[in-house]
């Protein structure tokens, strides 16, 4: 099966293909809508639930089975996709897919010759995948000679030299030639092999049997400490304590395989479309329900797709007691919070907090969504935890100050707020959401605005799409009484945000100390179009609008009010 061919047959399915001709009754029509409806949104769960009622009213209809097929593949739901499949007419669009479900159901069931000769008939996973899968299938009918034959020709392809040692070290550590495995890694044979969260699990575990313990905690902490990833925090805990640590992490043929659908998935993710890197990811899980890194990857691109729900439901199969639980269950209380279910994700992260405290990651998700949820001593109270477990001292933990500023800000408790402010931009100088929070609040204070002036054009000059940056130099400009200055940042920030009521409440305000009043009462107009948020400024804006701007400065302590203190 030829990728391209999979990517054309996924466009039919998830697109606007027409009503089947038999779609007649009330029924079948109502169904089929609604199955459309949700395929064309993403909704898999919804889609498989309507296009097999749909099914019910037409059981030959090849358009449905296909469509209910991938839905149910792209859920994880190998066996429905199966069963459903085996109705499929022969000649019907969707072959393709069909074939994919019966390569999963092979492989997963131990019938490797079968799933050999798909490859055969062009029949396997695509271009991508076929070698590798072929060297698996070969490797795991006990042809040890003919899988590193396979790998090794593969590795002699431009493009994929990389993916094909990376798999020809797993199968030898797989039969345990730790230290062929370990050379390879480490790229020693030639082929320098990327550290990514999975292929340091397997290095740490090759070394840890090699009696290089030492080596495995260096290779350990040198990631973590750029990426500090729970599960292989857990790990290097382990090797540390001396635990016996066997490796376990792809042993068999299966496991290989579906290592091979999720390498593809990952390098696929990065597309537009997000369709087939999901399949990959599924039929990944398919052959190994315990690859929880496919289940991981799955929730992220349901994530994105804004299916959050399956994203949930799909994070929450990751069990208790498996290196990537807490991941995912940071993972899946971020949906629970894009699904308006805050109260969950905060009581998720409470108690991972309550019984992991230790874990700066994880410290900072909890803090992340107290903030979102304007929980913001609470908030200030994780952030400050995260600094006590970290090297603070590190450029990448501006962050922290800087969201832990913000919460302070917003306590209107301004030293502290200010203190990490200045901490956050010491870490990371010219990070231009600082620059501009600060800068725009150093303005709003109406003080050092020399210097509010600079960070914010420092700010625009990094980030010059942003409405809010670019109408925090209009406001500066404003504030100086430079009014002139302030026309085209103010009409470029609107223009970038023109459903700001903010912004189109400074762009009238400049407006009218330009002479230009007509336009400013068009803005202030246009501002409470959007229906402001704060009542104070609701109640001024009305009043600009009854007595122009120069008579509320006045109620407010007269021009000079403009005036840095």
């Amino acid at each position: 099966m030829a990728l391209k061919h999979t990517l054309s047959v996924l466009a039919v399915l998830a697109g606007t293909a027409g009503t089947p001709s038999s779609v007649a009754a009330d029924g079948l029509a109502g169904s089929y809508l609604a199955a459309r409806s949700a395929a064309m949104a993403g909704n898999h769960e919804e889609a498989a639930r309507y296009f097999d009622r749909a099914i019910e009213y037409d059981p030959a209809n090849g358009f449905l089975i296909s469509n209910a097929v991938f839905a149910h593949a792209a859920l994880a739901e190998w066996e429905e996709a199966a069963e459903i499949a085996a109705d499929l007419p022969a000649g019907a669009d969707g072959q393709e897919l069909i074939a994919l479900v019966a390569f999963v159901r092979h492989v997963a069931q131990d019938q490797l010759p079968e799933a050999i000769a798909m490859i055969e008939a062009d029949n396997g996973p695509g271009p991508l995948a076929d070698e590798l899968t072929r060297a698996w299938l070969v490797f795991g009918q006990g042809d040890m000679s003919g899988a590193v034959e396979t790998f090794e020709a593969l590795a002699s392809e431009r493009g994929l030299e990389e993916l094909a040692a990376l798999h020809l070290a797993l199968a030898r550590a797989a039969v345990g030639d730790f230290e062929a495995a370990h050379q390879i890694l480490s790229g020693e044979t030639g082929v320098e092999i990327t550290n990514t969260e999975r292929v340091v699990r397997a290095r740490a575990q090759i070394m840890v049997q090699l009696d290089m313990r030492g080596e495995a905690l260096d290779l350990l902490d040198g990631y973590t400490q750029a990426v500090p990833d729970p599960g292989l925090l857990a790990l290097q805990a382990e090797i540390g304590s001396g635990a016996e640590t066997p490796y376990d992490f792809v042993i068999t043929a299966q496991e290989g395989v579906a290592e091979v659908f999720f390498t593809v998935a990952q390098l696929l993710s990065g597309d537009r479309n997000r369709t087939l890197p999901l399949l990959m990811t599924q039929a990944a899980r398919g052959i190994d329900p315990t690859h929880t890194d496919a289940a991981l990857l799955a929730g992220e691109l349901m994530s994105e797709e804004g299916q959050v729900h399956l994203a949930a439901t799909t994070l929450a199969s990751v069990p208790e007691g498996d290196p990537n639980y807490i991941e995912a269950q940071m993972a899946r209380a971020n949906a629970l919070e894009d699904m308006g279910r805050s109260e969950e994700a905060i009581s998720t992260l409470s108690a991972l907090v309550e019984a992991r405290p230790e874990l700066a990651s994880l410290q900072a998700a909890y803090a992340d969504v107290l903030r979102r949820n304007e929980m913001f001593a609470e908030a200030i109270e994780a952030y400050s935890a995260v600094l006590t477990l970290v090297d603070a001292d590190l450029p990448r933990y501006w962050f922290i100050h800087y969201a832990r500023a913000i919460c302070y800000h917003q306590l209107d408790d301004w030293p502290p707020a200010e203190a990490d402010f200045r901490r956050a931009l010491e870490l990371n100088p010219e990070q231009p959401n600082v620059l501009n929070y600060l800068g725009y609040s150093l303005v709003e204070q109406r003080r050092n605005f020399d210097e509010a002036l600079d960070m914010i054009q420092r700010a625009v000059a990094a980030r010059p799409e942003s409405g809010y940056i670019v109408d925090s130099l209009g406001w500066v400009y404003y504030r100086l009484g430079r009014f002139d200055e302030a026309v085209a940042p103010m009409e470029r920030a609107v223009e970038l945000e023109p459903n700001d009521w903010i912004l189109n409440d400074h762009l009238g305000d400049v407006y009218w100390m330009v002479g230009r009043y007509r336009e400013a009462e068009f803005q202030w107009h246009r501002a409470l179009s959007f229906d402001p948020d704060d009542t104070d400024e609701l109640d001024r804006i009305r009043r600009k609008l009854e007595v122009g701007l120069y008579d509320v400065l006045e109620e407010e302590g007269g021009v000079g009010a403009l005036e840095e203190e």
